[in-house]
Parts: C-alpha cells; structure tokens; sequence
C-alpha cells in the first residue's frame, strides 16, 4: 500500500483511510454529507495525489497524442486544457484523462490512480514516433481546491488573478510560497476551485498554507466519498463504473470528446458505431419510488426484463433524493421513460432525467 506525502497528516485529522487505487487515501472525515456541502457551499480541499501524471516532450508528442485519444488535441494552445479518452482496439475505453499543453512541444497527461501502469504501457505502444516520454506520477502531488469561496480564500497566496483563470485553463505560477506549480480549472465537482500540481517534498507546505489562508472562509479537508457525490450530482463519469474496457465513448455520451475529424485508435469502426446508433446509452435517472441505486444493481423494464446495469448511484446530499446513472437500451433512453432498478428483488420506479442532477 503507497502512501500519498499527506498520508501521514489524514491520519492525524482523524480521517478514515481506505486502501483506493494501491493508495492509503481518506474516504472522509467528518462524514460525506457535510463534506459534500461544504464544497457546495464553501470551499474544501481533497488530497488527489493517486492521480498519474506522464510528460510527453518532443516535436511528435502531439501526433501521438492524436493518435491515441479520441479528442482533437491539435486545438490545445499553452495554458489550455482537454478531457479526452484512450479508445482500445475492441471498442471500449482504455481511460479518460486530462491532457495540458504545457509548452510547444510539451503535453501533461494526467491520468486515473488506477491506471498508471495500464495506460503508460499503452501509450508506449504505440509510441514509434521517438516522443519522450516520463512518467512523473511518483514525484507529483495533487491538491483540488473545490467550492465557491475557493478563489476568494486562496487568492493571498498567489500573484496572479485566480479568477481570470477560465474553466479548462491553467497557469504555471507562484502558490503558497512555491514557484512553478501548475493551477489549473478542470474540476471534478462542479462548484468551481481550482488544481494545485506540485512535488511531493512541496505539498506539506502549500497545504499548510492552503488551510492558513481558507480559515475564516470555512475550509476543511474532504474525503475521495463526497468527491464521488459531488461528481455523481453532475454526471461526470468515473472510470471504473461509468466506463470502462467494455463500454464505447458514443454510448457513454462521450460524443463530445470522439472528433472523427481526425484518424486515431478505432476510430474507423467508432465512426461506423456512430453512423449505425448505438443499442444502448448510459442515462442519468432519479428514483420515483423509495430506495438508493448502487452500482451493479440490475435495471429493469415495466415488464420486468432485464434490461440494463447501474452503473453509480446515491441518495444525492444537494437534492435530498436518490439519482444515478446505468445503461439501458436507446428506446429507455429519452427523457422522463420509466425504468425499474431491481433492489433487494424489488422493482423500484425510476425515470431518466437531463445531466446535470445538481444545477447551481
């Protein structure tokens, strides 16, 4: 089990530490429903430092960046971030990930805990193109500062104006008395704040800092479990139980980010995926009758077939109701049709909703 260079100040605070990812990470503190609103309404801050990070440096780092995400990074200027995949040969999906031009020739590839070793070993074999590549994961911490007040709260800490920094935009600066970290805007949680990419001999610091200055804002530390409500609330997927190997990004309403304005892995037999429709979709739904969906729960119809899987489900901290997402046929796939989620070998009544569950 790894440890994150924060494990240690977790477990001081009292948090409940879970193994996740091969990491000992804190599930929560003070529990998920007052950690999930004070990153609603306040600002909390989550240690993320699992996350993998790969650096790409050469002339051809973004051809095999185009080569082997479905999104056209070709767009990205210095400062600018994507989301985008890692298409597989069989139609599913190797990861999702975030991808930052840090320089000309220079990309970050921030990648799911999970997957380091899986998505290096992909990436590398497809790499003919002579691209360095470093794998900087052990070296790096990550700290998401979420919530409405995080700007406000943090700005002391800083040169540079954190709210001029656009949604997807990131700034290498100064933070917390360290030069060079990455602040970025590519949230996970849907009410704002901001990523602080550091080293791991630097993290104790800037998080020191970081709770120094968001004090009289409220700030508290949040745990990975309201991190998986709040990104339940907007619908963001998780790979894992959203996605995974199996499932195609046009039927996980990835659309967005599969740009056939260029070739890359799969994207011929994607492209015909696309043009044919796809059988099922991943939906979003809120339960009608009483009863929390969770994952793997089987999803009927109103004969009582089996017709498809949940894939994420809660009773939603913001909303007071229980919401999640599952794949079912396209025909129960338009908003307001009734679907059945099997609980404990009852049909209980659920109907699919427009994302996002969590409106601000």
């Amino acid at each position: 089990m790894k440890n994150t260079a924060l494990s240690h100040i977790h477990e001081s605070l009292g948090a409940k530490m879970v193994p996740f990812a091969g990491y000992n990470m804190p599930v929560q503190y003070e529990g998920v429903n007052i950690e999930h609103e004070t990153v609603r309404n306040g600002v909390g801050v989550f240690d993320v430092s699992h996350m993998g990070e790969f650096l790409l440096t050469g002339e051809n780092a973004l051809a095999l960046i185009q080569k082997v995400t479905s999104n056209d990074a070709s767009v990205l200027e210095i400062g600018r971030a994507q989301y985008s995949c890692l298409p597989n040969n069989d139609g599913g999906i190797v990861d999702d990930l975030i991808i930052y031009r840090i320089k000309e020739e220079q990309y970050l590839l921030v990648v799911n805990a999970s997957n380091i070793e899986k998505d290096w070993n992909w990436i590398s074999s497809h790499n003919d193109l002579d691209v360095e590549m470093k794998n900087l994961s052990e070296e790096y911490s990550l700290l998401a500062i979420q919530g409405p007040k995080a700007v406000e709260a943090m700005q002391s800490l800083t040169s540079i104006d954190l709210s001029a920094i656009k949604y997807y935009h990131f700034e290498v600066a100064d933070f917390a008395g360290i030069e060079h970290v990455i602040i970025s805007a590519t949230g996970y949680t849907g009410s704002g704040g901001f990523e602080i990419y550091c080293k791991n001999n630097e993290v104790e610091q800037i998080w020191n800092k970081v709770f120094e200055a968001g004090a009289s804002f409220g700030i508290k530390p949040i745990g990975l479990a309201a991190r998986d409500t709040l990104r339940l609330e907007m619908g963001f997927c998780l790979y894992g139980n959203d996605i995974n190997d199996t499932t195609s990004p046009l039927e996980a309403g990835l659309g967005w980010i599969t740009k056939f304005t260029k070739e890359f892995t799969n994207s011929e037999n994607l492209k015909k995926q696309k043009e044919a429709g796809v059988s099922r979709k991943l939906v979003a739904f809120e339960m009608i009758e009483r009863g929390i969906p969770r994952h793997d729960y089987e999803i009927a119809n109103a004969d009582g077939n089996i017709v498809g899987i949940v894939t994420s489900g809660t009773q939603s901290p913001s909303l007071g109701i229980a919401i999640g997402l599952g794949y079912v046929p396209t025909a129960l796939s338009t908003i307001d049709s009734e679907i059945y989620i099997r609980i404990r070998n009852k049909d209980v009544k659920a109907k699919v909703v427009k994302l996002p569950f969590y409106k601000k």
